[in-house]
């Protein structure tokens, strides 16, 4: 009975967050001609997210990959949200807030009371447990992780994971949801990290250590490795996500393994935090974009 419902009215999509994550999923969704309202409780955030979307239509317009029509169309259908009872008629509603287990638990129970049963919530947490997240929802059989990956707009892959009480019906129709947004779908199990942010732990912890040990520079590690294909090196990778969110799925991750010394966080990690060097969202980070910023 879900599946049809969804899948005959699956128009509007919710997003609770307007941060950098939250604003590229909706772009994304607005890309796929979906009616998005986007939450977030700060009006700064708000403010933010509508610029950033508005931004990356410009470029799209700009790279010719939209014409101007259709990127006036798509952002019509953007909806700002102050109160989260404006997504009581979403068909799917995607949570893209701080990576905090209390702040997302509290949500869902939230979420949980005002939108339809046949509403597929879900999360997009970068490690935390999706069983432990389903518990926060009344029927969990609608809920499941869908992670993005950072721009959500540009980046094709989303791990889709569901918890142990997800319905089959529910993974068809969030399958279905990720194929109009023309992504590639990976079903990951609920383990700390999922495949991704696991594998890649080690990209940025021991390009921590080393320099942490001076065998190579910062700016000397992400040369080579951007030598060795990749496009970033790993500390423009994290000053791009931001060292605060790297650091908290670090520490989710390393908490979830038993403090399993691989997945320690590193020390210079928490002194750049410390410092409020965050990255590009502070102007500062690993690098100065202090010039960006003006």
């Amino acid at each position: 009975m879900y599946l049809n419902t969804i899948q005959n009215v699956m128009k509007t999509i919710g997003i609770c967050g307007a941060g950098a994550m939250g604003s590229s999923i909706a772009t994304a969704c607005l890309q796929a001609d979906f009616s998005v309202f986007l939450y977030d409780s700060s009006d700064r955030a708000r403010i933010q997210g509508q610029s950033f979307i508005r931004g990356a239509f410009t470029r799209l317009v700009e790279k010719k990959k939209l014409s101007q029509t259709a990127a006036e169309a798509a952002l019509k259908r953007l909806r700002n949200c102050a109160a989260l009872k404006e997504l009581a008629d979403c068909d799917i509603v995607i949570e893209a807030i701080i990576e905090d287990k209390s702040a997302k638990a509290e949500l869902f129970e939230k979420l949980s009371a005002i939108l339809r049963p046949d509403a597929l919530i879900a999360s997009n947490t970068s490690s935390f447990s999706i069983n432990e997240l389903a518990q926060s929802v009344v029927n969990p059989a609608r809920f499941l992780g869908l992670h993005f990956f950072n721009p959500a707009h540009i980046m094709q892959l989303i791990e889709m994971i569901p918890s142990r009480r997800t319905t089959q019906a529910f993974i068809e129709v969030a399958t279905e949801f990720v194929g109009v947004l023309e992504k590639l779908t990976f079903l990951a199990q609920d383990t700390p990290g999922f495949v991704v942010n696991r594998v890649a732990r080690n990209f940025y912890l021991e390009a921590m250590r080393l320099a942490e040990e001076k065998a190579a520079s910062i700016s000397q590690i992400d040369a080579l490795m951007r030598s060795a294909g990749f496009k970033l090196g790993p500390f423009e990778l994290m000053d791009v996500i931001g060292l605060d969110v790297n650091y908290a799925v670090t520490l989710s991750v390393w908490e979830q393994f038993f403090h399993e010394p691989r997945f320690a966080p590193a020390q210079m990690q928490r002194e750049y935090i410390n410092a409020g060097l965050l990255g590009k969202k502070s102007g500062m980070g690993f690098y100065d974009y202090s010039q960006e910023k003006e």
